[in-house]
């Protein structure tokens, strides 16, 4: 009889593979010429041109056989939808929140409840620990100034603290001291995918609750990766260990006065999101907004199928053996990219695992786009197509016509749920050291031309040295 049990070093996907679905595969000609007449801007590119696409991890995962089920068995009824009223109690039980608004996805919950919170009144600022980009879009779309107030760690990428996806609460204590009136509500992002799909701490939500609590501001949850978030807090945070994950997540909720969800990531769906609130009031007035753009408030915008997904989803989503798979996947990547001496933004997060494109390319200025020069590189090499989380996001263009920069240069390789395997990982790795072996080759980009919102998604660059 061993004393010890076996003790693996290898991850293993905890599910098996029941449909597969081929890679595209082009040649280092054919992606030239594709980023060219994508005037290289990877959202241009055709999916069918990518490899492996670590865009995004915003529904693009895999549905579990649970899911599929649940679909089969939605119910497509205009009003008072079966499939509602159980995503109802899911989302009752998981955030102890009473009224609960379906939406298409989650910038649609950010237009619909930005506008009730502000509702055209001037000067409102929405502080938060840092906006992603269309909740930016969306609270500038009604008038107000996102302020984002994060951790001093979080602009330092080679920082290892636990949760840098925390406030900086001083800076938030002195807003409200002068502002306090004109802030409608204060927004925490879990995980903080801008500064790096870091955690945020469930003692320092406890501290944030009680600091909003003595201006009398709202507390709302940007919720997308609650999952993952709640994870890292049982993996990381002294006396949370022995807790479960569900445990720390239904606590998280019952600190905020609110929460909206891009369901599409945490949710574990392809398509969805919700609102969920306590303040009858302002429940009508989204309900109200709701009705005119979205539907009838038992769909919101969703299938009654994608209702009972995201419902399967809400609770497959906390069970620990995905999630220490998913963290272990991310973390993977990280050290090997590590190991070959890429220059990376930690520690290892949720979702995905961040270049630190200053680092990365040195030699080209915040204000030429290093993040777009190697996100250009990665899919010009290997078929990889990332994200520029930069200054051609985050950033914009000045009257002079100059680049106002982000804080951060960031590249992110965010990993779809439950659809690639060790070997994929491993490619990926592999691709990106040789991108860096070769980095000085590399040159600058400038964008020539851009809308006036979201500009990342639609605008063209060119080079402004080798590439």
């Amino acid at each position: 009889m061993l004393a010890v049990g076996f003790r693996p070093r290898t991850i293993i996907e905890p599910f098996r593979v029941k449909v597969v679905e081929p890679l595209p595969r082009t040649t280092r000609a054919e992606r030239a010429a594709l980023l060219g007449r994508a005037r290289y801007n990877l959202f241009a590119i055709r999916a069918a041109h990518v490899t492996i696409d670590l865009m995004t991890d915003s529904g693009t995962g895999a549905m579990s056989q649970e899911q599929w089920a649940a679909i089969m068995r939605g119910d497509e009824s205009y009003a008072g939808s079966t499939s509602f009223f159980e995503l109802e109690a899911v989302v009752r039980d998981l955030t102890g929140m009473r009224h609960v608004i379906p939406t298409h996805q989650g910038r649609a919950a950010e237009r619909i409840l930005f506008d009730a919170l502000v509702g055209g009144a001037p000067g409102k600022i929405v502080p938060a620990n840092t906006h992603f980009d269309t909740t930016r879009a969306n609270v500038e779309a009604v008038g107000a100034e996102p302020r984002d107030l994060p951790l001093a760690e979080a602009h330092l990428p080679e920082s290892e603290h636990p949760f840098k996806g925390n406030f900086d609460l001083v800076a938030l204590r002195a807003l409200l001291d002068e502002h306090a009136e004109r802030v409608p509500a204060v927004v925490a992002t879990v995980t903080n995918n801008s500064a790096g799909g870091q955690p945020v701490s469930l003692e320092h939500l406890r501290e944030l609750r009680d600091l909003v609590d003595d201006y009398g501001v709202p507390l709302f949850l940007d919720c997308a990766r609650f999952a993952e978030n709640a994870h890292l807090v049982k993996l990381r945070e002294p006396g949370q260990g022995e807790r479960s994950t569900e445990e720390i997540a239904k606590e998280m909720f019952r600190l905020a006065d609110g929460a909206w969800m891009s369901a599409k990531k945490d949710g574990l769906v392809n398509i969805g999101g919700f609102l969920a609130l306590d303040d009858d009031a302002l429940a009508t007035r989204c309900r109200s907004a709701l009705v005119l753009t979205e539907g009838f408030p038992t769909y919101g915008g969703l299938a009654g199928r994608d209702l009972a997904a995201l419902a399967v989803g809400l609770r497959e989503v906390l069970d620990e053996g995905y999630l220490d798979y998913r963290l272990a996947s991310v973390r993977y990547l990280f050290e090997h990219l590590r190991e070959r001496g890429v220059p990376l933004l930690g520690p290892p997060g949720g979702h995905a695992v961040y270049l630190d494109a200053r680092r990365f390319l040195p030699h080209v200025p915040a204000a030429q786009l290093p993040g777009q020069s190697v996100a250009v590189a990665l899919y010009l090499e290997a078929g990889i197509r990332t994200c520029e989380i930069g200054t051609a996001m985050f950033g914009h263009t000045l009257p002079d016509g100059t680049q106002a920069t982000a804080p951060l240069e960031l590249v992110r390789l965010a990993l779809p749920r439950r659809v690639y395997t060790q070997s994929h990982v491993d490619y990926v790795a592999e691709a990106v050291g040789y991108v860096f072996e070769r980095a000085g080759e590399l040159g600058g980009y400038r964008i020539v031309d851009e809308p006036p919102a979201l500009r990342h998604f639609t605008c063209g660059f060119e080079r402004t040295g080798a590439a």
